[in-house]
């Protein structure tokens, strides 16, 4: 994958159309507002992607599906400004 975006569309079409977001507590699931433990998901796939001038701009699209067989997609951003729990992150089973 080239893109974020191109990424972001292909799981899409593979069914990972949920939006997850790490917090320092959980995993949350955006559009069905579940909320998982790490050790209740598995990173499927995960595609890196980094900033054509600034490797701070470094970005990671994770494919995860919950144990109750939601799928959806994580972004995390290496930038000094993200907002993800990378501790919950890293806690998730699977390939990072």
């Amino acid at each position: 994958m080239d893109t974020l975006s191109e990424a972001i569309n292909t799981l899409i079409k593979e069914g990972f159309d949920e939006n997850f977001r790490a917090t320092e507590e959980c995993v949350e699931a955006l559009s069905s507002k579940k909320k998982y433990a790490p050790d209740a998901l598995t990173i499927v796939k995960s595609y890196r992607f980094e900033g054509p001038t600034d490797p701070a701009d470094e970005m990671v699209c994770f494919a995860i599906k919950a144990n109750d067989g939601i799928k959806g997609t994580l972004v995390m951003s290496f930038n000094s400004e993200h907002s993800q729990a990378i501790e919950t992150i890293q806690k998730i089973p699977g390939r990072i």
